[in-house]
């Protein structure tokens, strides 16, 4: 539980200052409390097996991340002495000892809930992650072969003397420390030797099947090279074998006024984060005392950073098991996305030109997106293809259609934002085969990400020429589109095609932003046109007139934003806000927040999407937006909000997106104002739970295609 004083100011009258940071939560502190709602996922009995295995490593993967990004910079700030620039007013002393106990307390109950929950319900499934204990005389003879066909040949022991240093460890690897007795052939007597397993051996085994049995038997890459590690001193006597695991600071630095070429800065600090300085250690509990000291000094990590686990040390790489089972009775039913009707007949193109069209993804194909552009490659009458890369992996769909048209003399333009943080690898060969193709290829602003998702096809028609746009929420990969909750838009709008054409411009020229017709942009306006339009339904609000808000987003954190809702809920506006992950914001303080509500949905799909939906004196002004309502979405990154005027649409995204969630009970929780979340429909002791509504799932059934659903 989040701590908090909420309750500190009484009194009639007593109204707190806006200021007061007790009315601000803190973000990593929210953050690890969005990472227990997906541990709670994987406990949840009504969700598939596999499917609950699959977000306990969800959780262990978002915690990697967690320590390498946010501890770390907290780290960071404390070691430099300087103060967190937040405006709960914690100091990083003070937020380093909460995030320690509340860290630790959740990887206990992570290998908790995988040791007495997940695999005991896979052993009554016939599905067996075996211990070494566990082995058969014939699996232990079948794993020794393993290891000397498949294991052996790769593995380097180094023994650690003068001449053998403790060798660099790279950040997430599968590493064992090993104590070691007697001398080898050159009568050296170390005392330890360090094993790393390579990143390209499977962490997962399967076994040969059992004779007349149908279950499945795995073990772990760790096990086999534990139960055979005597193999690599021989001679000598192994007295113990443990697991370790470093994660380091993966935040990448670029000092962009000392740097000509951002792509060859950004390859030397891809190599420089493997070996970055560590912010945790996890090692095996049966790690002895003496083993664990010695790798904190090598690692110049203290108590607090480290973490004994009843398992594996990286419990992520389990999820292999979600695609090595084929087990559909133990994982969600498939389904077909759905296709607008307006889609079904004739070009895309043609389509478009017929009226605006909204695709609601995974619950919509993103097929349409790719059609577009591979229409677009091919088409004599398209003359440019404009387009933002973010995510979109280096084997998408959309990238081939980019190189053909760029080869094809067509002119190409791609803005790919380097730094997606995780991403740089990809996005550095994307852009490299873009440019080998003759593509223009731009990163943005120096100092600011471009995180706007924007396609812009010119086409010629006639006498004139037509510009036809896809903007999203979403990032243009194919892969998450199958799994995230977004929407996109497909237009022909001429003042949306200029102001999108304006936007590209910024980004690959030089001159000063000018107004745009429909899009609200960052850093220049976005910030202001929000705070603008809360303003406004504190206006109604206090005028007696109806007022109300209803925002979506994955994270809400800026500080003036919060104030600014915080007046409007004293002003008497109604404030629903589905916030997905951190959330800084107090709801339900007396005099404070007592008409905001505050909910985060998490489901089967990853809630992606961003909505900003204000009553507006009955015209209801949506939109759809790139960015989170963070101080990095409004001052440091280009993004993008596009309102949805066409009242059909308008309607769907309103239902769909907003009063839809607001009445589910299946896949909600709600924030209290110490920061704690309760589960929405959570019966009390001794009640039976009522049939939960689930907002994804009455959206599978709306909008897939009936025929492909299974």
């Amino acid at each position: 539980m989040v701590s908090a004083r909420p309750g500190r100011w009484s009194g009639p009258d007593r109204e707190p200052p806006l200021e007061d940071p007790a009315l601000f939560i803190n973000r990593e502190l929210s953050l690890l409390e969005f990472n227990d709602r997906v541990l709670q996922l994987a406990r949840d009995e009504s969700n598939p097996l596999l499917e609950r295995l699959r977000f306990l490593t969800i959780s262990t993967s978002n915690l990697d991340e967690f320590f390498e990004i946010r501890v770390a910079g907290v780290i960071e700030h404390l070691a430099y002495d300087v103060a967190l620039q937040s405006a709960d007013g914690l100091t990083p002393r003070a937020l380093l000892a909460q995030i320690s106990e509340r860290t630790h307390a959740l990887v206990e109950e992570q290998y908790r809930v995988l040791n007495e929950e997940i695999l005991p319900e896979l052993e009554e499934e016939g599905i067996h992650l075996l211990r070494r204990s566990h082995w058969t005389p014939e699996q232990t003879r079948w794993i020794a072969d393993y290891f000397e066909r498949e294991v052996l040949p790769i593995l380097t022991p180094v023994g650690l003397d003068p001449a053998h240093p403790f060798p660099r460890i790279a950040n997430k690897t599968l590493n064992f420390i090993v104590s070691l007795q007697g001398k080898d052939a050159f009568g050296r007597l170390s005392r330890a030797a360090v094993v790393q397993a390579p990143r390209l051996l499977p962490r997962v085994i399967a076994l040969p099947p059992r004779p007349h049995s149908r279950d499945r038997d795995f073990v772990l890459l760790s096990s086999v090279i534990h139960a055979n590690v005597d193999a690599l001193f021989p001679g000598m006597v192994v007295e113990s074998c443990s697991q370790f695991r470093v994660t380091r600071n993966s935040d990448l630095f670029v000092d962009e006024e000392e740097v000509d070429d951002l792509l060859n800065a950004l390859k030397g600090q891809l190599d420089r984060r493997r070996f970055a300085v560590p912010a945790r250690l996890e090692v095996a509990e049966n790690c002895p005392k003496d083993m664990e000291e010695f790798l904190l000094h090598q690692f110049e990590l203290g108590e607090s950073d480290l973490y004994r686990v009843n398992g594996p040390v990286n419990l992520h790489r389990l999820g292999e098991l979600h695609s090595l089972i084929d087990r559909p009775d133990l994982k969600y039913r498939s389904f077909l996305p759905g296709t607008p009707r307006a889609l079904e007949e004739g070009t895309v193109f043609s389509a478009i030109r017929r009226g605006d069209i909204l695709l609601h993804h995974p619950y919509q194909s993103f097929a349409p997106v790719i059609e577009m552009i591979r229409a677009a490659a091919t088409d004599p009458q398209v003359l440019a293809i404009k387009q933002t890369i973010y995510r979109t992996g280096t084997d998408s769909e959309l990238l081939e259609p980019l190189v053909e048209a760029a080869k094809a003399g067509k002119e190409v333009t791609a803005v790919i934002e380097l730094r997606a943080r995780f991403d740089e690898a990809a996005n550095i060969e994307i852009a490299t085969r873009l440019q080998e193709a003759g593509a223009k290829v731009v990163y943005g602003v120096f100092g600011y990400k471009s995180h706007a998702k924007m396609l812009l096809i010119v086409r010629r028609e006639g006498e004139e020429l037509r510009r036809y746009v896809h903007l999203g929420t979403g990032n243009y990969h194919p892969g998450t589109a199958r799994a995230y909750t977004d929407f996109g838009y497909l237009s022909c709008d001429p003042d949306l095609g200029a102001d999108v054409h304006e936007l590209f411009q910024q980004l690959t020229g030089l001159g000063q932003a000018t107004g745009l017709r429909t899009l609200v942009q960052s850093p220049f306006r976005l910030h202001d046109e929000m705070l603008g339009r809360i303003r406004g339904e504190i206006e109604a609000a206090e005028a007696g007139e109806p007022a109300r808000i209803i925002a979506r987003m994955n994270s809400l954190i800026e500080p003036q934003i919060i104030r600014e809702l915080y007046r409007a809920s004293r002003a008497g506006v109604e404030i629903d806000l589905i916030v997905r992950g951190p959330c800084a914001l107090r709801p339900g303080v007396p005099g404070v927040s007592e008409n905001i509500r505050v909910r985060s949905i998490l489901g089967r799909f990853l809630e992606h999407s961003r909505v900003f939906g204000f009553h507006a004196g009955g015209e209801e002004v949506v939109y759809l937006s790139s960015a989170d309502w963070m101080p990095r979405n409004f001052f440091r990154r280009v993004e993008i909000a596009f309102p949805i005027r066409e009242p059909r649409l308008k309607r769907r995204v309103l239902e769909e997106s907003l009063l839809l969630y607001l009445q589910d009970s299946r896949d909600a929780w709600e924030l209290t104002s110490d920061g704690s979340y309760l589960r929405v429909g959570e019966p009390k002791v001794g009640e039976a739970r009522s049939e939960p509504a689930s907002s994804q799932q009455g959206l599978l059934e709306l909008l897939q295609d009936s025929a492909g659903a299974s």
